[in-house]
C-alpha cells in the first residue's frame, strides 16, 4: 500500500476513466500530487477548443525546442499557459466559495489528506 511512510509502492495513477478526483472535483491527483481541473462550467465545444489550442501549443514548444528556437519556445510556452488559464488549470480559481488554492500540493500535504487517507484510491488492496 502506497503512503508517506511506504513510498515505495506508487499511488494509483488514474481510474479507468481518467485520473482520481477529489469529491469537489476541483483537482485530479496524479502521482500523489492536487493539480487543479479544468473548469466543469466550459461547455465541452469550448473545452475541446481550449484542449485542441493547448495541444497545438505544446506540439509548438517541441518543434522550437527541437529547432533550437528560443523565440518560437518563448511564445508557444505563453500560448500554453493561455490555453491552460482558459481552462481554469492557472489563473484565478474557478470556484467561488474561498477556497484556497492547493494547485501542486501533494494531497497528503493538502486539506484533503483525510479523504486521501481514508479512500481506495490510497489504500488500493
Amino acid at each position: 500500500m502506497w503512503s508517506i511512510s511506504n513510498p515505495r509502492r506508487k499511488p494509483p495513477l488514474a481510474e479507468a476513466d481518467g485520473p482520481v478526483r477529489t469529491p469537489d472535483g476541483r483537482y485530479i491527483i496524479v502521482r500523489g500530487r492536487l493539480w487543479r481541473a479544468s473548469n466543469p462550467d466550459l461547455s465541452n465545444e469550448e473545452r475541446q477548443a481550449l484542449v485542441d489550442a493547448l495541444m497545438d501549443a505544446r506540439r509548438a514548444v517541441g518543434a522550437a525546442k527541437r529547432a533550437g528556437d528560443e523565440t518560437a519556445e518563448k511564445a508557444a510556452r505563453a500560448d500554453v499557459h493561455r490555453a491552460k488559464v482558459s481552462l481554469g488549470e492557472r489563473g484565478p480559481v474557478w470556484w467561488d466559495d474561498g477556497a484556497p488554492d492547493q494547485n501542486r500540493k501533494l494531497v497528503h500535504n493538502s486539506t484533503y489528506a483525510p479523504w486521501w487517507e481514508s479512500s481506495e484510491h490510497a489504500n488500493p488492496d
